[in-house]
């Protein structure tokens, strides 16, 4: 990514773009599907940034941000065990892609697949010792490089982005049925 300039001229070339998605003359325009439209682009646009920035911090790991995001889930769940159905809400993926990048993480030796023992009929992912402590220390790096990435916004700001992105996960379905809203792999 290029210096100031270039980002401020980039980010003038998408304001100019989402003005064109509902143009003032367009019937449907009002101030908020104008806004919907901002909205739409400028999350498309983060989501794709931020899982260019996660791949990036996490190429030393060898793990794709589908394996972290399932790690993470198995490693931070508390006393709760997830089930795979589970895990695929959690990283937004089909049930065949979550079992892929299950399989890939107990090839590693970072998940085990463990019998439920107040249901035998299901199965539970837990993380093991070394999938915990690699999940903490990429977790740890995560935060120390969003923190630096994120340190032009004040307190306010970033309080505000919190919360703005949990209203539209929320809004966008997080906890729905992974099999109709997620993407394979």
């Amino acid at each position: 990514m290029g210096g100031p300039a270039d980002q401020t001229e980039q980010l003038g070339l998408v304001e100019q773009a989402v003005d064109r998605l509902v143009p003032e003359g367009d019937p449907a325009h009002s101030a908020r599907s104008a806004t919907t439209a901002g909205i739409l682009v400028w999350a498309y646009l983060a989501g794709r940034e931020l899982e260019v920035w996660m791949a990036d911090a996490l190429g030393s790991t060898g793990l794709t941000t589908s394996e972290f995001g399932a790690l993470a889930g198995v490693a931070f769940a508390g006393e709760h065990t997830l089930t795979a159905g589970d895990l695929a809400r959690w990283t937004v993926q089909t049930s065949g892609g979550t079992t892929k990048t299950i399989q890939r993480l107990v090839d590693r030796g970072l998940v085990v697949r463990v019998a439920d023992p107040g249901d035998g009929r299901r199965t539970l992912i837990d993380a093991t010792t070394e999938g915990r402590a690699l999940a903490a220390t990429v977790v740890a790096d995560l935060v120390v490089r969003l923190d630096h990435d994120l340190s032009p916004l004040d307190t306010m700001a970033r309080d505000d982005l919190h919360d703005g992105l949990r209203r539209l996960s929320a809004a966008l379905g997080w906890q729905a049925d992974a099999q109709t809203t997620a993407t394979p792999g």
